[in-house]
């Protein structure tokens, strides 16, 4: 009799992602680019996308971060508020989603200035790094003025859907913290909606609770063109059940 043969196991299969944000804005300076050229794979959380890891084998973060405490900042614009926190907060690592590689050229050279170490940057889109998160292994996410989508024919393209959202509660421990930060009301609305839906208690007892920032808030350039426009910033705080 022959041997039976093993059975190779099938990498998984590709979703279909739809991405309808911008990837690349106007023209970067030369120091931007020498930033992108010579910082960003030094900054990689490691594998993350499926070209790199086709078998969406999870990251080692413990030997990533030195064991330090995750914590993940999906959409981080210009990097203020990331760099920002990883400065106040050295035992934790940090790991920055961001597609719009303006905004990741810019966080890099915040980084720079800053000598901060405690940063890992993933040039594209959050669904990719949630794949190779392991489970409950965040301790704090951020989402910081996202995308609006102001047209109702395309709130299903917003963060607080269950595409996102599902993911997000998988890779957050229990007890973790979910910070959200936005300037429309209607975002506020289908957050307080979905968010608990997913899996997390809305943590405000009263209305100071949502419009005043955190104690550790740094005001980002996003933030600060809202108020001038006169639209009011909210800061709702979600806790992971379980």
């Amino acid at each position: 009799m022959h041997p039976e043969r093993p059975v190779m196991s099938q990498p998984p299969e590709r979703p279909h992602r739809n991405f309808y944000g911008r990837r690349r804005g106007k023209h970067l300076r030369d120091s931007q680019e020498a930033y992108l050229q010579e910082d960003l794979d030094a900054l990689s959380p490691g594998p993350v996308g499926w070209e790199a890891n086709p078998e969406r084998h999870p990251l080692d973060l413990g030997a990533l971060f030195g064991g330090r405490e995750v914590w993940l900042e999906v959409g981080f614009g210009g990097g203020e508020h990331m760099v920002h926190q990883a400065g106040l907060n050295p035992q934790a690592g940090i790991i920055g989603c961001e597609p719009y590689i303006n905004g990741v050229a810019m966080l890099l050279g915040k980084i720079r200035r800053a000598g901060v170490d405690n940063l890992r940057v993933h040039p594209g889109d959050a669904r990719d790094m949630f794949d190779v998160l392991p489970e409950a292994s965040i301790s704090k996410a951020f989402l910081l003025y996202p995308d609006p989508w102001p047209k109702k024919r395309h709130h299903r393209r917003r963060f607080v859907t269950p595409e996102h959202l599902e993911p997000l509660a998988r890779v957050l421990k229990p007890g973790a913290e979910f910070r959200v930060a936005t300037d429309i009301p209607d975002y506020v609305r289908q957050t307080l909606e979905e968010v608990p839906r997913a899996g997390f208690d809305w943590l405000a007892e009263g209305p100071r609770d949502w419009r005043e920032p955190w104690g550790d808030w740094i005001s980002t350039r996003y933030e600060q063109k809202a108020l001038r426009e006169g639209r009011v910033p909210h800061y709702l705080t979600f806790r992971r059940q379980g």
